[in-house]
């Protein structure tokens, strides 16, 4: 994958993101940006992310920006320490894809970039500071963590979690440590599994089936109530009930959400539509990508949060939690929806909570190594052509009864089911969502497409 900036920053293979390449990117960033003159930087536990976090610093320096180290800290915790001094932010993460490649997400005083932000971006690339610009101050603020922590201790409340046994899948998250001093603090015993200090690929919205069954393992073995995980840059959340099963990020979503009193809800289309069935005041269908979602949200007032189907939760208002208020943090964050279905689900278990949800299930998986352009000539053909679009589905026992282009080609069947396909912004890969009815036919029925889908390819 060459590099590419789109909806969730820049990223491509390490060995393309040359320091020249940083600078020129964070440079335009700074030129075209309301930062206010002051960036945060922080980094994931790749290999290749100290060096490029320090080619961000310099090429920020050089342009005369006040910056402040962060460290090693999960992406919405960076968010936060962004917002408690009023400037932009710059997280050193490729996110869920391979440690061959790496990425930086670019946060404005705002919150994370806009479309627009994007386009402004890159028309400032090839500008260069003015000669006689000072070099920008740099400290280094060791404390971004620990008032990520405080947020949610004192909005839940040392007890909130007292009595609960959960697991927790560390890998080579960066948020692992923080994850377990907040459960920690909160009650829970915690139990950490899988820890290694080798880079590894999480993607919690399409979960690797050797992962599943390895967490249902380890939740039989050790007796858990749970199981959580994050994504490598710890902004995505993955949470496992008492029997091992994952609960779709989206499913979390409908569920913080609700316990959190929202009344308006921003979601990609890709999420589950049992939202629709809730009683929320209005609910927002977006394209895919947290910039959608954040515009959605910023054209509604009132209570309003966003989600995406990886999971990752927006909160647009000041919510209460159980001890005390959290402050609206518009990025992804994977720590709220972790502990609100947690605390939730304290008396009857998490399976049952989830049970109280509409009867839909949503299932994704993917296709790797698939280039972009390869994906993007399939869809354009069944997307133009519904004689070949009826084959595919043909071949899964399928009629479609409405096609909605809003984002990929996603396909109502005359079942209800859903079949949605749609090539990754970001990475080699090409997503596929499947909505039924019940977990045993949406398996299936993704298994099946998925199959399809490579024979198509």
């Amino acid at each position: 994958m060459s590099v590419k900036f789109g909806t969730s920053g820049l990223r491509g293979l390490v060995s393309s993101m040359t320091p020249d390449l940083i600078t020129a990117h964070v440079q335009a960033f700074l030129a075209a940006c309301d930062t206010g003159g002051v960036l945060c930087v922080g980094r994931d536990l790749r290999p290749s992310s100290p060096r490029i976090a320090d080619d961000v610093i310099a090429a920020a320096r050089a342009a005369g920006a006040q910056v402040i180290d962060c460290g090693e800290v999960p992406t919405p915790a960076l968010a936060l320490a962004a917002q408690a001094v009023d400037g932009g932010a710059v997280m050193v993460t490729g996110s869920h894809i391979p440690a061959d490649r790496n990425g930086l997400k670019f946060y404005v005083r705002a919150g994370e970039i806009s479309k627009a932000d994007e386009v402004a971006i890159l028309a400032h690339l090839g500008q260069v500071p003015a000669p006689d610009t000072a070099a920008g101050a740099l400290e280094q603020d060791g404390t971004a963590n620990d008032r990520y922590i405080a947020r949610y201790v004192q909005a839940f409340g040392t007890d909130a979690l007292t009595g609960q046994r959960i697991g927790l899948y560390a890998h080579s998250a960066v948020g692992r440590d923080v994850l377990a001093r907040i459960l920690t603090a909160l009650g829970a015993e915690v139990i950490e599994l899988g820890r290694s200090e080798s880079f590894i690929p999480v993607d919690t919205e399409a979960v690797d089936p050797t992962v599943r069954d390895q967490i249902r393992l380890w939740v039989a073995e050790h007796g858990l109530d749970a199981l959580v995980s994050t994504d490598g840059d710890s902004d995505r959340p993955l949470l496992a009930d008492e029997s091992g099963r994952v609960i779709p990020g989206d499913i979390l979503g409908q569920i913080t959400a609700e316990t959190l009193g929202a009344e308006v809800i921003a979601t990609p289309i890709s999420s589950n539509s049992g939202v629709t069935m809730k009683n929320f005041g209005e609910v927002h269908l977006t394209q895919i990508g947290s910039p959608y979602v954040i515009a959605a949200m910023e054209a509604t007032e009132g209570a309003v949060v966003g989600y995406e189907a990886n999971g990752g939760f927006l909160l647009g208002f000041e919510a209460r939690g159980p001890a005390g208020v959290l402050a609206p943090l518009v990025t992804r964050d994977c720590t709220l929806p972790i502990l609100t279905v947690l605390y939730a689900s304290r008396d009857g278990g998490i399976a049952t909570r989830v049970a109280k949800e509409p009867p839909i299930v949503t299932v994704a998986d993917r296709l790797q190594n698939v280039e972009q352009a390869k994906s993007r000539a399939l869809l354009d053909q069944w997307q133009n052509d519904p004689v070949a679009r009826a084959g595919f589905l043909a071949l899964l026992g399928k009629t479609e009864r409405v096609m909605d282009l809003t984002d990929g080609l996603r396909m109502t069947m005359t079942d209800g089911d859903v079949i949605h396909i749609r090539p990754s912004g970001n990475a080699p890969e090409l997503r596929l969502y499947v909505e039924t009815k019940d977990m045993n036919s949406g398996e299936t029925l993704l298994a099946t497409a998925l199959a399809q889908l490579a024979r198509a390819l």
